[in-house]
């Protein structure tokens, strides 16, 4: 292997390995985070606490990996709109930096090692993995012709919530879909102030986006998906995660989200994108309050 592949080559440009890391978003890790958080949730309620080491780390890890899979399906698809938005003209298959072929080669080792974890779980959890793939690759193509993507997004964002209920119980109950349907208006939230910083050239490219779509209700629209989504998750867990702990933890994401809310109120690109940035801390909280109130019982 080439020393090019580890280090700079002669005329400064980063190696292979770092344009590799930069394609999986590895020093971004607010994406993989997002998909973690309701995760780990899902894992906690379906086991009625810890859920053990094993299944702790399939998911942790396989949801690195599909996520990192999924930036690269993403950045080949997009390869000829990113370069014409400020935010993602430079990115390593936008700029020819990394090859098409190399970009699907690697998001393919990427979903097979993550396939390799699921493997050493049940044949339920096995089978619902086929859907989250599918739902992973057929996404990146939703912005072309869906008006709000961005829900397409929250079912591929969400798919860890059935598959983690499978690892458990080897079915999928109808709480299971609650909450998937339930964070699948977070993301909707969450990403539609990601789209509001792209907008001007997402018009111009012809993107089909929430934040467009939306138009002047934007801001209204992040703030309701936000209230569905605490409202569905707290319906759905009423009789399960009866605690003063998680009720707390849900009016602290609400604070969280009332925040972004007024981050996103102007609709500027910097504050849109922080706001967008901090929806992980919203997903740890919401995580941390089913999780301490699972242990307190």
């Amino acid at each position: 292997m080439p020393a090019s592949f580890f280090s700079a080559t002669a005329d400064g440009k980063p190696g292979k390995l770092w344009l590799y890391l930069e394609l999986i978003r590895w020093n971004r890790p607010a994406g993989w985070l997002l998909l973690l958080w309701p995760t780990l949730s899902a894992l906690w309620v379906a086991s009625n606490g810890f859920p053990g080491w094993h299944l702790l780390a399939v998911f942790s890890l396989g949801t690195f990996l599909m996520r990192s899979a999924g930036c690269c399906i993403n950045d080949v698809a997009d390869r000829d709109f990113d370069r014409h938005v400020k935010r993602t003209a430079q990115r390593p298959v936008t700029s020819g930096a990394v090859s098409v072929r190399e970009a699907l080669g690697l998001g393919a080792l990427l979903a097979l090692l993550a396939f390799g974890l699921v493997l050493t779980t049940n044949p339920a959890t096995i089978a619902w993995s086929f859907g989250a793939l599918a739902v992973t690759m057929v996404y990146p193509f939703a912005k072309r012709f869906v008006s709000m993507p961005q829900a397409v997004l929250g079912v591929a964002f969400s798919f860890g919530i059935p598959m983690a209920f499978a690892a458990v119980q080897s079915a999928v109950p109808l709480l299971a879909w609650a909450l998937l349907l339930g964070n699948l208006f977070w993301v909707i939230a969450y990403d539609t102030e990601y789209a509001m910083v792209d907008r001007d050239d997402d018009l111009k490219i012809g993107m089909k986006t929430s934040a467009i779509t939306l138009g002047r209700f934007d801001v209204a629209g992040v703030l309701l998906s936000y209230l569905v989504f605490m409202s569905i998750w707290a319906a759905a867990l009423a009789g399960r995660v009866q605690s003063a702990i998680f009720s707390i933890a849900l009016v602290l994401a609400l604070a969280q989200a009332v925040w972004h809310v007024w981050l996103v109120r102007k609709r500027e690109r910097e504050g849109c994108f922080k706001a967008f940035r901090l929806n992980h801390w919203l997903g740890l909280t919401v995580f941390s309050g089913i999780a301490l109130a699972c242990w307190s019982r």
